[in-house]
């Protein structure tokens, strides 16, 4: 399949009862309105250049293709200028929180890209940063993180997440979860810093969404066994 082709199938498999239910969690035209689940049958479809394809429909600025695009893209066969490109050019949470930083994390300099887009004075660039390092501790073995930077990372968010941009802060929070859900050397600073910062206030849009209280997001992992399992990916 060619690009062309894969945004053709991509707006036939559209909805607009989809489209509604994504403008209510803040997506943004263009947009079809496909189905994860029928995105995953297309991508089945396209057997030969994924990598290629992958950038081509990021590129197109159409929502579902540019998730599509986190679904496909190796982002350890991408440089730090296309995966910035793919930060910038993030639209609404959709993207900016799960396709770039999936791809991103895949990085061998998944960290240090991570840090730089934290400080980012875009919104839609520091939510994709914060996500990403949920990516990378979520799917990296400990012994290739570096817990003492992350370790630092607690600090800052307990300083500034209440002047944090609304999506920022819902990411840092999803930050200390991540930690301290995949990640046991970090959990008791995870939960020490879930107890400071409380309740994290974050405007969801017209949704039923809430932001879980890190301490008891972690303390159910905890509970089930699950604590330090890693994902064999981020995407899904």
């Amino acid at each position: 399949m060619t690009t062309p082709q894969v945004i053709s199938e991509l707006k036939k498999a559209g909805s607009d009862n989809i489209k509604k239910i994504l403008f209510r969690h803040g997506a943004k035209e263009p947009i079809y309105g496909v189905k994860i689940e029928e995105m995953k049958k297309i991508q089945k479809k396209i057997k030969t250049d994924q990598q290629q394809i992958a950038l081509e429909l990021f590129d197109s600025g159409i929502s579902d293709a540019q998730y599509l695009a986190g679904l496909m893209a190796d982002g350890s066969k991408m440089n730090k200028k296309q995966l910035s490109n793919w930060a910038d050019k993030a639209g609404w949470a959709m993207i900016s929180e799960y396709s770039v930083p999936w791809v991103a994390s895949e990085n061998e300099d998944a960290f240090s890209i991570a840090l730089a887009w934290i400080d980012s004075k875009k919104s839609n660039v520091a939510s994709a940063g914060w996500c990403t390092l949920s990516s990378l501790v979520a799917t990296r073995a400990d012994e290739k993180l570096d817990i003492p930077a992350l370790r630092k990372l607690f600090k800052r968010i307990e300083r500034e997440i209440e002047q944090a941009p609304n999506r920022v802060r819902y990411c840092m929070n999803g930050f200390v979860v991540s930690a301290g859900s995949f990640v046991k050397e970090l959990t008791k600073d995870a939960l020490d810093t879930g107890k400071k910062i409380g309740s994290v206030e974050v405007e969801l849009g017209e949704t039923s969404c809430k932001v879980p209280f890190a301490p008891d997001y972690i303390n159910k992992v905890i509970q089930k066994g699950n604590l330090g399992k890693k994902k064999k990916t981020a995407k899904c």
